[in-house]
């Protein structure tokens, strides 16, 4: 089957370890299912993986991708939630099982023609969804939407600030934020992509580290070093500041006086369970709002769809259709 897969550690050079060609076809296991996949989405874990972040390099060849729907061998046509793991073991909640992994780290990913899976990690694909539509939630959308509901609990009404519009989580968390009911505040340094988030449902966008109107409820972060003392600074006191991702560094300075002196919550946050897929996903039907797809790629065209997210010339999510 063709798929794309690391096949060696590259940190300078993460592409350089990048294969696109065949692999064997999957065994399945009792309890798993397979998944002929239609659609994955791409996403910066992919890149993380290639640098040899969180995949070592005694487990290559690694099929890459966590998002995937598809059809399984029954007909049915299905979304793959990418969290491996149990829910027991995490209390209920399967991100907070201390052994859970995500799709391509220890199992093989999504970016091929079929995927494995525990049958419990599929959901029904609405007829609502297309499946390139459908690939775009498991990872991304999913992150933005337990950030924003679980993590934040934000309330109609209530102000969200979004830090560095552009990639999948970013951008799902100002639709979301805006679906929600929340005023949509947005930063980047790129005039094109604050148009870009007004479009998605931004209130108002600003300038990175922008000094802005008043202070909000709630900031939800993946940017990390680069904005994390402007997401301090702009919360009201009590709010909450939700990570989900270091892009530009993971030890900014902690200024933990205005953490206790202003009694902010800074709240990590990790994907989502299945049980939260599934609310996203209903959420989806019911209000009839949308990924923003930024470009759609054959797979056996990946390279240049992960050179396009490397290069961050992305607005929304990037898919490879099967």
């Amino acid at each position: 089957m063709l798929a794309a897969a690391a096949t060696a550690i590259d940190p300078a050079d993460p592409l350089a370890g990048l294969t696109v060609g065949q692999m064997p076809e999957p065994e399945v296991p009792e309890g798993w299912v397979r998944v002929h996949v239609k659609a994955a989405s791409l996403n910066h874990h992919d890149l993380w993986s290639l640098k040899g972040v969180g995949l070592p390099a005694d487990r290559l060849p690694m099929i890459l991708g966590c998002d995937a729907s598809g059809v399984l061998d029954d007909g049915r046509e299905v979304i793959v939630h990418g969290v491996i793991g149990n829910s027991s073991a995490g209390g209920g909640d399967e991100t907070l099982d201390p052994k859970r992994s995500l799709l391509s780290e220890v199992y093989q990913g999504t970016l091929a023609e079929q995927v494995v899976v525990p049958e419990r990690n599929v959901i029904d694909k609405p007829a609502e969804l297309s499946f390139g539509e459908a690939a775009c939630l498991p990872t991304a959308w999913l992150t933005a939407y337990r950030m924003l509901t679980t993590k934040a609990g934000v309330e109609p009404g209530q102000t969200v600030l979004v830090q560095g519009v552009g990639g999948g989580v970013a951008t799902a968390a100002i639709a979301l934020a805006h679906q929600l009911g929340a005023r949509v505040w947005a930063t980047s340094r790129d005039e094109s992509k604050r148009a870009a988030a007004v479009a998605l449902g931004a209130d108002e966008t600003f300038e990175s580290g922008a000094r802005l109107p008043e202070r909000v409820d709630a900031v939800m972060e993946s940017v990390g070093e680069a904005t994390w003392s402007h997401s301090l600074k702009s919360l009201k006191p009590g709010g909450r500041l939700v990570v989900c991702g270091a892009t530009s560094g993971p030890n900014p300075p902690a200024d933990l006086n205005r953490v206790f002196f202003l009694q902010l919550q800074v709240l990590g946050s990790t994907m989502g369970t299945l049980e939260e897929l599934i609310a996203l996903t209903n959420l989806m039907v019911s209000t009839g709002l949308r990924p923003t797809i930024s470009a759609t790629y054959p797979l056996a065209q990946a390279r240049d769809a992960l050179e396009q997210l490397a290069a961050g010339d992305v607005i929304g999510k990037i898919v490879l259709s099967v």
